[in-house]
């Protein structure tokens, strides 16, 4: 069954603990932490502490994707914050099999994110290690943004390369998801689905939350 993962950069900043328990109480599977740190990123989001907060309010999985230009001194931090999956950007460290290693000893499941115009090709050499890949749908920076139609032909060519050496990490998308490409999305592989706007910006989360999860599983 596919993944619903809301991210919390589009809930409401003043009900965080509200939407986060409003989230768990609807459904969903995941809470997705978009960390920016308006330099990797031209945005300024969560911190550690945030993280922390959202720990004592859920017993979801929390998913921390880092668009920062240091992952291999925040990677850990968020880890001990209590992430469960600690997701960093190949493009933003020379040193990602120590920084994935850093992540798997504070505790976490570390993860790999590419950007819109990053290559699959580019994780050959570190396949082995990551627990979840994670494909940018839109460029990082805010919420909101139209998705990139090639995003679902990027998870499968991601899959066929996981698939061609025996393995089975998760692979998430992230940015511009919405009911109308879900399908294409999980018809390519993916296994996680992060929504923002879409799911937040509904009255009702539990019937956005089962919207997606049937659209994501071509049953409407």
């Amino acid at each position: 069954m596919t993944i619903i993962a809301p991210s919390l950069l589009s809930a409401d900043p003043g009900r965080f603990r509200e939407e986060i328990q409003a989230m768990e109480a609807a459904g969903a599977d995941w809470l997705h932490i978009d960390v920016m740190d308006g330099h990797f990123a031209p945005n300024l989001t969560f911190g550690p502490w945030m993280l922390e907060m959202a720990k004592k309010a859920t017993s979801l999985p929390l998913d921390a994707h880092l668009m920062t230009s240091d992952p291999l001194k925040y990677g850990p931090v968020f880890a001990k914050a209590g992430a469960d999956y600690v997701t960093v950007h190949i493009e933003a460290t020379p040193h990602l099999d120590r920084c994935l290693n850093a992540i798997a000893e504070a505790g976490a499941k570390p993860g790999v994110a590419l950007n819109p115009a990053t290559a699959v090709s580019l994780l050959d050499s570190c396949l082995s290690l990551p627990q979840l890949f994670l494909i940018m749908g839109v460029n990082p920076g805010f919420s909101g943004q139209p998705y990139i139609p090639s995003t679902a032909d990027k998870a499968r060519r991601l899959r066929a390369l996981l698939e061609s050496r025996d393995l089975s990490p998760l692979v998430s998308v992230d940015g511009g998801v919405n009911y109308k490409n879900a399908f294409s999305l999980t018809s390519a592989g993916a296994d996680v689905l992060v929504s923002g706007s879409v799911l937040f910006q509904e009255k009702d989360y539990k019937a956005a939350i089962g919207r997606l999860r049937a659209e994501a599983s071509g049953i409407v």
